[in-house]
């Protein structure tokens, strides 16, 4: 879960993320067209400017993430304006910012993919039928966009495409995505909540906490990434060995009381 923008801010030996337009588009599921007219109504900073290439960043990255947040939220443009021209002139800009950076960045270093429908029916060996495609849609494993998919954890169509080879049905192993999702967004949710309320809160909700206290809620952010994945690992260890266990144990022994009785 460590994501590639606190790679950049907090491991100096690593190479900050760049991104051109296209890729900062598909990075937040944005457009080109958006980025630009953000630009233009000044809610996201010129790119660095490169001979005639524009280079973007993981500020950039974090910006539009918050900018598709409010408008989710029913901000207006003109609103999410005054909003970032508030901040400037009471010089927040900068700690805010940072803040925004911890909050709104990536919780993994995966760079969203895109596959057309040839592509994958090779990868899985034709059997991506029209159920298992309208379950992996429904889940968000690919993204219809135009005459390709877009694919946000390439990692995640790797592996079903690695199990289905071995025998797993692709529709049984999206009910099992599904159910695990549910559960693990509840838990991240638990989790997130305790956050919120015993850090955040603490300065009334909903209310601002003063700019100097803005680098340290940032770090604990930080320093909370790490920490949920050193807790989560384990506990997916324990539990897929109670499963091999329960599942496979069983089967494991009945091979060996068989080869004991050819012998």
């Amino acid at each position: 879960m460590t994501s590639a923008s606190k790679t950049a801010d907090h491991d100096t030996e690593s190479t900050p993320p760049e991104f051109s337009i296209d890729a900062l588009a598909r990075a937040t599921g944005s457009t080109v067209r958006n980025i630009r007219a953000y630009q233009d109504r000044g809610l996201l900073p010129p790119p660095e400017r490169r001979g005639r290439k524009g280079i973007y960043n993981d500020a950039h990255l974090s910006r539009l993430r918050i900018i598709n947040r409010l408008l989710e939220r029913g901000y207006t443009l003109a609103n999410i304006g005054e909003l970032i021209e508030s901040w400037e002139r009471g010089n927040d800009i900068g700690s805010l910012l940072g803040l925004e950076t911890a909050v709104a960045s990536p919780w993994t270093d995966e760079v969203p993919d895109y596959v057309t429908m040839p592509e994958l029916l090779k990868k899985f060996g034709g059997q991506f039928s029209r159920t298992a495609l309208k379950k992996a849609i429904e889940l968000d494993v690919i993204r219809p966009e135009g005459m390709r998919y877009r694919v946000p954890s390439p990692r995640m169509l790797h592996a079903g495409a690695e199990l289905v080879a071995v025998g797993i049905p692709l529709e049984e192993m999206l009910d099992v995505v599904a159910y695990l999702r549910r559960n693990v967004e509840q838990a991240a949710d638990e989790m997130v909540r305790l956050v919120a309320m015993h850090v955040f809160d603490r300065y009334g909700e909903g209310q601002l906490p003063p700019k100097e206290h803005m680098p340290e809620l940032a770090d604990i952010v930080w320093r909370f990434r790490p920490l949920v994945e050193m807790a989560v690992l384990p506990e997916v260890a324990r539990a897929m060995g109670q499963a091999a266990d329960r599942h496979l144990g069983d089967r494991l022994a009945l091979l060996m009381e068989h080869l004991h009785d050819a012998r």
